[in-house]
């Protein structure tokens, strides 16, 4: 590689193979209503570790989950608890990361930078949040600055209410066009669960209520094929009086959790282990907080600079849903149509749900599955925007490429 550090070159970065759960809606009906949030995350890492058998456990150099939330079940730094309840090695070590909806995707570029440098071998990083337990929010103390100096907009503490802001922003996003993407993504969704993509990377979960007894998660609890736009149109909105964000066309509030395994390319060669992607690079950028969702078009656009790549060399895009808007902000900015097949083929978190911190490796995991389908693509992008303004991006090559145009 070009790149070197004190004269050694950095390393290649690998996805290796990427799980998650059954995502599952938040409240007291949801299917995980009962289950810890740190149950979840246990069972995503045992499932990597039993899809890998010929990786050693304690060849494993350090477990990184993020979660929002940091309290209860979901804090005490979860990366090491996970870890130890996984059955890891104790000599294997943990932490905690919080950069809100991004959190599993810093969780892999931290950990992945660290690979690059020689300090790890092999790294499992993911992301977990119960949104039933621990609402966004919760136990939070906002500096009263904020506002009192007037740093931020009282809205940008609301997530909904900056979809609005952007929809103020870009007045050609109307609402007509984000229930057609809404709808679109849930048919995407649907399609993609009925040839198998989906569950192929699904954890089984064992569930219990008081109500019900045990149970078995199996799929996601939120999507709702079938959605119509005019079914879409006829819904609340209820961060602004005749606003345009709606429980259609956003994510919903949802439990689960991901976990992804991270290595450098010769160690995963050496071991045997499968390689997904090829890490290219990634960037972070802010962006005003009351139009958090433009954050990944300068996320983007930084990384795609950094890597000497265009947007033109691009041929699949994993851009989580928070709000449609948000979407179609980063589309119309690139030159990208609507419906670009190219663009969330399996559907995105519109359909199958968001719970914020995990999100990212969902998005990695899809990416690399669909890059084994399709060698006629070199690279890939996994792009979210993240609460507090801020965006980020990362670029994947994929290693079956035969050469074709992308």
């Amino acid at each position: 590689m070009a790149a070197n550090v004190a004269g050694r070159a950095l390393r290649d970065v690998v996805f290796v193979d990427g799980v998650r759960t059954p995502f599952g809606k938040a409240g007291p009906k949801g299917m995980y209503a009962e289950t810890r949030a740190d149950d979840l995350v246990v069972k995503a890492i045992r499932e990597l570790l039993r899809r890998n058998p010929q990786l050693p456990p304690e060849r494993i150099d350090e477990v990184a989950v993020a979660a929002t939330t940091q309290i209860g079940d979901q804090g005490l730094t979860i990366g090491r608890t996970a870890a130890l309840l996984a059955g890891l090695p104790r000599s294997v070590p943990g932490f905690a990361i919080d950069r809100m909806c991004a959190g599993a995707m810093t969780a892999v570029t931290t950990t992945a930078g660290g690979i690059a440098l020689g300090a790890y071998d092999i790294t499992i990083a993911g992301g977990v949040e119960h949104m039933g337990r621990h609402p966004m929010g919760e136990g939070v103390d906002p500096n009263p600055r904020f506002l009192a100096d007037k740093l931020v907009d009282p809205s940008a503490l609301v997530m909904g209410q900056t979809a609005e802001n952007l929809h103020d922003r870009f007045p050609t996003i109307t609402k007509a066009r984000t229930d057609a993407y809404a709808a679109a993504s849930q048919e995407r969704f649907a399609e993609a669960v009925k040839a198998g993509s989906i569950s192929q990377d699904l954890v089984p979960v064992a569930t219990r209520s008081a109500e019900l007894g045990w149970g078995l998660a199996t799929e996601d609890e939120s999507p709702r094929p079938g959605t119509t736009v005019e079914a879409l149109a006829t819904l609340r909105t209820p961060f602004r009086p005749h606003g345009r964000i709606t429980a259609g066309n956003a994510a919903g509030l949802n439990d689960g959790a991901t976990s992804a395994l991270l290595a450098a390319e010769d160690v995963a060669r050496e071991l045997d282990l499968p390689v997904g992607m090829r890490l290219v690079g990634y960037s972070f950028a802010g962006v005003d907080p009351e139009v958090m969702g433009v954050g990944p078009v300068p996320a983007t656009e930084k990384a795609l600079s950094r890597a000497g790549l265009s947007i033109e060399d691009i041929g699949l895009f994993e851009i989580n849903e928070a709000f449609a808007v948000q979407v179609l902000a980063f589309l119309d900015h690139f030159g990208i149509a609507d419906d670009d097949p190219r663009v969330n083929q399996w559907g995105g978190a519109i359909a199958c749900g968001h719970p914020l911190a995990a999100s990212g490796v969902r998005l990695m995991t899809q990416l690399s599955r669909q890059f084994a389908e399709r060698p006629d693509v070199r690279y890939g992008i996994t792009t979210m925007c993240i609460g507090i303004g801020m965006g980020g991006t990362v670029i994947w090559e994929n290693p079956a490429w035969n050469g074709g145009d992308k």
